[in-house]
């Protein structure tokens, strides 16, 4: 039976048992295997990966691993770019898009309210979500590992925690978006991007309060629904000034 070591870093340590964490450890295996195929059987999936180094060689998901072989393998890494070295996809995303497995709704409407490009519906199959995201070039955010599997999805994200805030502070952490946010640009609702328009335009629409007290309003330009800049507009302020203060204070000392 042959034998590899492997060695998995950062906060790909979070998918292995605790025996195999942050440590160098043998995989024995008898067949014909890709690392591709081996890391994910090792529950890690390869959407999270960046990089793999075989006896300290790049090379891509199809390297047939032989007997003998180191392998290390990391996730995205936030400070370097190590574009040049990868071998994984075609190119890096250059925007931060976003698809939503039906599980995470609350995420998407916080992420939309950050004005963050992100599909979502509550009746998506598993097959759909990994054709949106490698059709259209979307970072597949879920909690299920083996939705990452399908050899389709090339960019995603295995979120950790069940709650919807801290899902949010993940995300921005993850893809550092902290800077890239745009408050009141984009539907809460439809995902559709929002458009200045004249208070004269909207004002029969509105209630006798909001019409008294605010003057600056926009409009979905898919589904025209009016948001104006009530006291909502503060808490996502609020919320996303907490993502960013957390990112800051974590630091890459917090990574795993």
């Amino acid at each position: 039976m042959a034998v590899a070591h492997f060695r998995f870093y950062e906060e790909l340590n979070d998918f292995l048992p605790p025996a195999q964490r942050k440590v160098a450890f043998a995989h024995c295996f008898h067949r014909r295997a890709s690392v591709k195929d081996m890391i994910e059987a090792l529950g890690v999936p390869h959407a999270e990966v960046e990089l793999i180094l075989v006896d300290g060689v790049s090379v891509g998901f199809d390297h047939i691993v032989r007997d003998g072989e180191r392998i290390a393998v990391y996730p995205v890494f936030e400070a370097f770019d190590i574009s040049e070295h990868v071998k994984l996809r075609p190119s890096p995303l250059r925007l931060n898009r976003f698809v939503l497995d039906v599980h995470l709704g609350r995420l998407a409407r916080y992420l939309r309210l950050a004005g963050f490009d992100c599909l979502y519906r509550n009746d998506y199959t598993d097959a759909e979500l990994a054709r949106l995201s490698a059709d259209e070039h979307r970072i597949l955010l879920t909690r299920d590992r083996l939705l990452l599997r399908r050899r389709i999805v090339t960019h995603g994200y295995c979120l950790r925690s069940d709650q919807p805030m801290e899902q949010l502070e993940e995300v921005f952490n993850r893809f550092q978006l902290h800077d890239c946010v745009r408050p009141f640009s984009r539907c809460a609702r439809c995902n559709g991007e929002l458009a200045d328009v004249p208070k004269a335009a909207v004002e029969h629409r509105l209630k006798p309060l909001t019409r008294r007290y605010y003057a600056y309003f926009r409009v979905c330009t898919s589904c025209d629904r009016v948001y104006w800049r009530g006291s909502h507009v503060e808490r996502i302020q609020a919320l996303i000034d907490g993502c960013r203060h957390d990112g800051a204070e974590a630091g890459p000392a917090s990574r795993r």
